[in-house]
């Protein structure tokens, strides 16, 4: 072999050694590549995920203030259509759940059979709707002793709700008034009810008519605990702490009520003029330190007149010994009662 041969062939291997050479470091370069590639990709990933959970995070937050939100808007608007609600199916008793509204019960002595009575007094006292205040008016009677009563009065207390019916035998001046306040605690204490059920509890007859909006606004500053108020008797008389409160309507604080429940002394003395016995009550048992005499806001009708009555005006609690249909006209009209009848195409009343 000669020189140009050998040298021919040393050049061939060389360039074969330097492309196996070339090509090894090309597939280092290429593998380095992708493993920086890699890397990257991995890096990148990382913090993407990262990135995603962070916006999930930040979306979960929102999206629960977001439901809170909601949320307590839905309360407050199943408050309102329940506040709504409540205002039209109450009859005499304050939007307002407030700690200062009134709560007031008239119960209304009458007898079982005076049913048209019951439904005129339904429509004087529900179509009152005093202002801070939920006053309740029941009719208060003895047990039934007739079977017409039975049918006829199961029916007003199904449509009504407004009758009770004491455990008694029907009478005016015989314990029919201490049954009454007597019987109210066992009655309307519940624990899932306010206490006291009411701050106020009148005794009324059927023949008296109580605006409810100037009641509540007598009572408004007076105190609600060891309270009697009404109309001094006799009528000369403007001291409640010498005489008592007629039966025309009188009102004790509900802590008298629960005092009457548990006390011998009104046990032990039942007959007599019912408001005059009820006043014996509440001197001998040293109570009502507050009283409150509505004379002469509560008054007797016009006619006949005595030292018990004078002339309507504006300035009335109540009005008494309406004994007749022509004198609830002539006190209804005075006080303009139908004055909101609403104009319509259905009737006309001039």
């Amino acid at each position: 072999m000669d020189f140009k041969t050998l040298s021919q062939s040393t050049t061939q291997i060389q360039i074969h050694i330097n492309s196996r050479g070339f090509n090894f470091k090309n597939q280092i370069m290429m593998k380095s590549a992708r493993l920086q590639g890699r890397h990257r990709f991995i890096i990148s990933s990382f913090f993407f995920i990262m990135f995603l959970c962070v916006l999930a995070s930040i979306n979960e937050v929102r999206f629960d203030s977001f439901l809170k939100f909601g949320q307590c808007a839905l309360a407050n608007v199943t408050s309102h259509n329940s506040s709504l609600e409540n205002n039209i199916v109450a009859s005499n008793s304050s939007s307002s759940s407030s700690s200062d509204e009134i709560r007031i019960l008239i119960g209304i002595l009458t007898l079982p059979d005076q049913y048209q009575r019951r439904h005129f007094l339904r429509l004087i006292y529900g179509t009152q709707s005093p202002l801070g205040a939920k006053v309740d008016v029941k009719f208060v009677f003895c047990n039934l002793t007739k079977e017409d009563q039975k049918v006829l009065v199961a029916l007003e207390i199904m449509r009504y709700d407004d009758i009770i019916i004491l455990n008694c035998k029907e009478n005016m001046n015989k314990g029919k008034t201490y049954t009454y306040f007597s019987s109210l605690p066992e009655m309307l204490n519940d624990t899932n009810s306010p206490y006291p059920p009411y701050h106020y509890v009148m005794k009324t007859d059927d023949d008296t008519y109580f605006r409810l909006n100037s009641l509540v606004e007598s009572l408004r500053p007076l105190p609600r605990e060891d309270l009697y108020y009404g109309y001094v008797i006799p009528c000369r008389s403007m001291d409640p702490f010498v005489h008592y409160m007629s039966g025309m309507g009188y009102m004790i604080s509900w802590d008298i009520v629960e005092w009457i429940r548990d006390s011998d002394i009104p046990k032990n003395h039942l007959e007599g003029p019912e408001d005059k016995v009820f006043g014996d009550w509440i001197r001998d048992g040293h109570r009502a330190k507050n009283r409150y005499n509505a004379k002469w806001s509560m008054y007797n009708f016009p006619e006949p007149p005595t030292t018990c009555t004078h002339e309507l005006w504006p300035d009335t609690i109540g009005v008494h010994l309406l004994k007749t249909q022509e004198k609830w006209i002539r006190t209804l009209k005075y006080f303009n009662v139908t004055d909101n009848l609403k104009p319509s195409k259905l009737y006309h009343i001039p």
